[in-house]
């Protein structure tokens, strides 16, 4: 398994040397296989390692037992189509796939899946194929975090694909210009398994969307690897697997 990379303290460059990524292709194991927080109940607290991302962290194969952020940042959950976002949520925050609005979540944040805004419209154009009517969902997920990101007084965790460049930036951009960090946690699983994936929910993309997402995904990696991270930065990226996720809790605190 790749060893994890070392925790740079930089803020003036997210990556100041290369990074080496590996890939654990068939080491991912299904999202829903565990309970929620399942290091709360199987591990002592004395016994997690707390990681407090700063800069670049690659988790993937690595026993990492918490993150742990600022009680006022925002965190990005990032991956291609299929690759378990809205599962992490759900078992990390307490997240409802069927809400149609935010779900507060522990420490006192928000959690903003655009499945929720999805699920808000759904009554009113079921009828209407959803390619058709999914600007609309994108609209009103955005929407929601920009409020949050203004109003909400805890953390805000956010649900989004990561693969476009142009919301990555102004997602950062709302952060910082309401004083906030934000965070990326890179859910990184093969692109079979997050086929999988979307054809075990019921809720796929077409062939040509998503490969054109694993190409952006691969990209990021890529880009990671070299030392060029996104511009502008945020605070920190983490890499995870499912199995990280899966044995993994998040806290914010002062």
């Amino acid at each position: 398994m790749p060893a994890a990379c070392e925790l740079h303290r930089t803020k003036a460059a997210i990556l100041p040397n290369p990074v080496r990524l590996g890939t654990l292709d068939g080491v991912n194991p299904p999202l829903d296989s565990v309970p929620l927080n399942p290091a709360e109940s199987i591990f002592p607290e004395s016994d997690w390692e707390i990681v407090r991302p700063h800069a670049i962290d690659d988790l993937r194969g690595r026993a990492t037992r918490e993150l742990r952020y600022p009680a006022s940042a925002a965190v990005l959950f990032a991956g291609i189509p299929g690759a378990g976002k809205s599962t992490a949520l759900r078992r990390l925050f307490g997240s409802d796939p069927h809400a149609e609005h935010a779900i507060p979540g522990p420490d006192h944040s928000i959690v903003l899946d655009s499945i929720h805004a999805r699920n808000s419209w759904r009554p009113r154009l079921s009828r209407v194929p959803y390619p058709l009517w999914r600007p609309v969902v994108h609209v009103v997920h955005f929407g929601r975090i920009w409020v949050a990101l203004r109003d909400h007084r805890g953390p805000v965790v956010i649900h989004d694909c990561g693969t476009i460049g142009f919301t990555r930036r102004m997602l950062i951009r709302w952060a910082l210009r309401h004083g906030r960090e934000l965070h990326m946690v890179l859910l990184d699983v093969p692109a079979t398994v997050a086929r999988a994936g979307q054809y075990a929910r019921g809720r796929r993309v077409g062939r040509l969307s998503f490969n054109w997402h694993v190409r952006r995904w691969g990209r990021i990696l890529r880009r990671l690897e070299s030392g060029t991270g996104p511009r502008p930065a945020p605070t920190s990226i983490v890499v995870l697997d499912r199995d990280g996720i899966d044995r993994l809790r998040i806290r914010f605190a002062a």
